[in-house]
């Protein structure tokens, strides 16, 4: 599955650094951590590069080793960093994985980071005479108020050329002292929309597609994911669903991220929306099949069938490690 000559996309959000428990036992008492690096919208843009889309990450990162891991890890997969501010006063955010018994939580460092420091100028930095699409996330939203002002002044410009995708992502801890209703306003003023259907229903009280697409007209496309079951794009007045593909899961975490690249390669590439979801949930399965946020894409032998096969083969297909 690779879409070669489809336009540039630039991906807009944080990127931090992660560490992760590399022994057993409870966290105060870890010597050893493995660091990796880990972002939203720095992951949509390495799977888009790793199915051919020439893809573009923009952020800002500290002057500090932290910051100088993160542009290695995502240049890494051949994504274009170029647009990343390095920050000589604020430094790289940071979250650590506490693994314990009773789950994994999360435990976030990033106020005062230097994404959150990010304000209208950034646009100047987007290339946007040069791409076809602009990510977002609400995730960006939540780290400040030069950031949300970020989002609303890039969703106010008219648009020449290039269209605007936002992924609700939706993360409770960031909005404890800010108000969410700011994330329909964004949402309804973008040209693709996508939620899981869990997150909607926490954050616009539906995860219902008929529903939401009441609930924000503007959007083109409207894509809600609903876990296992599958997928629902709402668009030009109809309602198009895929279901999800049998997968042996290793590992939930970046499917999110992986079905929005596929998703959102296969839409600049003017495919059918039968193709489009088809190509969300197969990128969705490379990240579910593997650890990491960013794993290999399907074999082309394996996902170019599928991506064009019956409905009865689609259903019945599985894939595994």
């Amino acid at each position: 599955m690779r879409f070669e000559h489809v336009g540039g996309v630039v991906c807009l959000g944080e990127t931090m650094v992660v560490m992760v428990p590399a022994e057993p036992g409870p966290v105060h008492l870890v010597r050893t951590w493995h660091r990796a690096v880990g972002g939203a919208e720095s992951n949509v843009a390495c799977h888009l590069a790793r199915l051919g889309v020439r893809s573009s990450w923009a952020s800002a990162v500290g002057d500090d080793a932290f910051g100088r891991a993160v542009l290695d890890a995502v240049g890494g997969f051949g994504v274009d960093v170029s647009a990343v501010r390095v920050d000589r006063d604020r430094p790289t955010g940071l979250y650590v994985k506490e693994a314990s018994p009773q789950g994994s939580p999360v435990r976030y460092y990033r106020r005062g980071s230097a994404a959150s420091g990010m304000g209208v100028e950034m646009i100047d930095r987007l290339g946007l005479g040069q791409v076809e699409l602009v990510h977002l996330s609400g995730i960006t939203a939540a780290l400040s108020d030069s950031c949300l002002a970020l989002l609303r002044e890039l969703l106010r410009r008219p648009r020449h050329g290039f269209r605007i995708s936002f992924d609700l992502n939706w993360r409770p801890a960031l909005w404890a002292d800010r108000d969410p209703a700011v994330l329909r306003e964004l949402a309804d003023q973008a040209d693709v929309v996508l939620a899981g259907a869990d997150e909607a229903e926490l954050v616009w009280g539906t995860g219902d597609p008929r529903r939401l697409r009441e609930l924000l007209p503007g959007p083109a496309s409207l894509v809600v994911k609903q876990g296992a079951e599958g997928a629902t794009l709402l668009e030009d007045g109809e309602s198009h669903f895929e279901p999800a593909l049998r997968v042996e899961v290793v590992e939930p975490v970046g499917a999110g991220d992986a079905f929005a690249a596929g998703f959102l390669a296969a839409t600049l590439a003017g495919q059918t929306p039968s193709v489009r979801l088809r190509a969300g949930h197969l990128q969705a399965a490379s990240a579910l099949l593997t650890a990491e946020d960013v794993g290999d894409p399907v074999p082309d032998d394996v996902s170019g069938p599928l991506l064009h096969a019956d409905p009865r083969t689609w259903a019945s297909a599985r894939l595994e490690v």
